[in-house]
Order: C-alpha cells, then structure tokens, then sequence
C-alpha cells in the first residue's frame, strides 16, 4: 500500500515542473498530445500553472501520510474515497470536453483504480495497526 500512495505521490510531484515549463513548450506538447493549439492567454497560463501547483501540493501531502500510513490511516481511507469520486468526476468532465479517448481511459480510471486498491489495502490498517 505504501508503494502505491508513494507512486502517487511521485506521478503528482512531477507536476511542478509545469509551473515553470516555459509557455511554447506547452502549447508544443498540448499539440503533440493531438490536443490543437494551446491558446496563449492569461486564464490558460493561470490556469496551467495553478492546476500543476496543486497537483504538486496534492503529492506533497500523498507523500507526507506515506511515511506513516498507521497513524494517519484515516486520512488514508477519506483521501480514497474522494480520490475514486474524483476519478470518476474526471471521466464525466473528459467526456464533456471531448477529449480524446486516450485521455479518457489513462485518466480518470486509472486515479480510481490505484486508490480503490489502497482503499481495499486499507482494510489491513485496524486501530492504528498495520495487519499482515
């Protein structure tokens, strides 16, 4: 269980270097990705960089709870369930904006899944004490 909130945690960390990638390399990878172009405007700036801001915030905390998933078990198992809540959000809001279908599944499914299986991992976690 550890190692799967610690890969969280890294794969969100990664988002930091979004805040400070520089404007044209985004709109370069939002064109390789198939995305169109990325407009260069100030709300998608903010919005870009705030959003990589908290995701990085998001693995810090991810990361935090990893080094001692006993005492705060129940942060734990709240950050899943809303995590799977959020994950399925992400499909409906994907589906909404049309993006692409690869995006769809490596998304949303994927950020259920691996907290659907700490929370199921979860039930080894009993008053404190980590178990088998």
């Amino acid at each position: 269980m550890v190692l799967l909130i610690r890969l969280d945690a890294g794969v969100l960390l990664c988002a930091m270097f979004a805040i400070f990638l520089p404007t044209h390399w985004m709109q370069a990878t939002h064109a390789w990705l198939g995305l169109g172009e990325l407009p260069d405007l100030p709300i998608a700036r903010y919005l870009t960089r705030s959003l990589s801001a908290l995701y990085a915030l998001r693995g810090g905390l991810v990361l935090f709870i990893s080094f001692d998933v006993e005492r705060y078990a129940p942060l734990v198992t709240f950050m899943a369930v809303t995590t799977i809540v959020f994950g399925l959000a992400l499909v409906a809001i994907d589906l909404a904006a049309g993006m692409p279908w690869y995006w769809v599944l490596a998304e949303g499914p994927v950020i259920a899944g691996i907290w659907a299986l700490i929370l199921w991992l979860q039930k080894g976690v009993k008053n404190g004490r980590v178990e088998g």
